[in-house]
């Protein structure tokens, strides 16, 4: 499934919200004192997907937030796309609604930041339909109280992420594609952060151990020293996830850098040079594993 644009009318946006895959994930650290006291501090690239929910907004001329889709186990109040309308709503006093409507195919709990992506492209899509123009920081400010990834995807950028996600540092990622798999399971985010058995004290990187590499080749040579520092706790409570990074593993010689699980879980991935490589080695795992094949992209679709 490709998006090469982003249809705009007058009233309406209908646009790719764009899954993500964190490329590494170290974990070196927590926030002692101010807003965030006791978020953990991350270093990790985050790349985009040409793969992703599809988010149709429409202006309302009443004030009125409406979900017309639905999304089991999920109530209209509680789904991010509308805290996210509501917010930048009660944020600048606008006096216009709109109706929101999210075809998924991001599976939840995955990893691969759906919730976050939908929530940001409402909030990028409603800053152009209600002509609010607030600048791009300002949305990422108010983003992140909807959660840590949502900063990124407002950026909108290929990137290297610091802090507790809020530092954004754009970076060229190759063009690769992608095997995801899909395990059928939701791994629940703030149990793995919590978990004891969590290591919290990853040696801090430098974005210009990334930038200053000179082809892909040496890129890929730096991804293989880093890791996901979420793995191997979660393969430990979750032997279904387990399972698929083996089965991955497995046929992902061809991989540029090995098979790994992107964020909290659950799903695992590995990066190919070649599309048809990636497609073979899907082949391989089929009909067992569920998942897709993807290219990565290097910004938001509406951007």
């Amino acid at each position: 499934m490709k998006f090469d644009s982003t249809r705009i009318e007058r009233s309406k946006i209908e646009t790719l919200a764009p899954a993500k895959l964190n490329l590494f994930l170290h974990v070196i650290g927590r926030q002692i004192g101010g807003e965030h006291d006791g978020y953990h501090l991350l270093q990790s690239i985050f790349t985009l997907l040409n793969f992703g929910d599809t988010i149709d907004l429409e202006v309302r001329a009443d004030a009125a937030i409406s979900r017309t889709s639905t999304l089991a186990g999920v109530p209209s109040e509680k789904d991010l796309v509308v805290r996210a309308a509501k917010l930048l709503q009660a944020h600048t006093g606008c006096s216009l609604g709109c109706n929101i409507s999210v075809e998924k195919r991001i599976p939840m709990g995955g990893g691969l930041g759906g919730g976050s992506s939908d929530a940001a492209t409402v909030l990028r899509g409603l800053n152009r339909l209600w002509n609010l123009n607030l600048p791009p920081k300002e949305l990422q400010r108010l983003g992140l109280s909807l959660g840590a990834d949502v900063p990124f995807f407002i950026n909108g950028q290929n990137a290297f992420s610091e802090g507790v996600g809020e530092v954004l540092t754009p970076i060229a990622v190759p063009n690769w594609w992608y095997l995801v798999l899909t395990p059928p399971e939701s791994v629940p985010t703030p149990a793995i952060f919590s978990s004891p058995e969590l290591t919290r004290d990853s040696i801090s990187l430098k974005i210009a151990d990334f930038s200053a590499v000179v082809d892909k080749f040496a890129f890929a040579e730096s991804l293989r020293q880093c890791r996901n520092d979420l793995q191997p706790v979660v393969l430990k409570a979750f032997p279904v996830v387990a399972a698929h990074l083996t089965a991955l593993q497995a046929v992902s010689a061809k991989s540029v850098f090995g098979a790994r699980m992107t964020g909290s879980g659950a799903c695992v991935f590995a990066a190919f040079e070649f599309e048809r490589d990636a497609h073979d080695a899907f082949q391989h795992l089929m009909p067992e594993y569920r998942g897709f094949v993807a290219q990565g992209m290097n910004c938001h679709p509406s951007t």
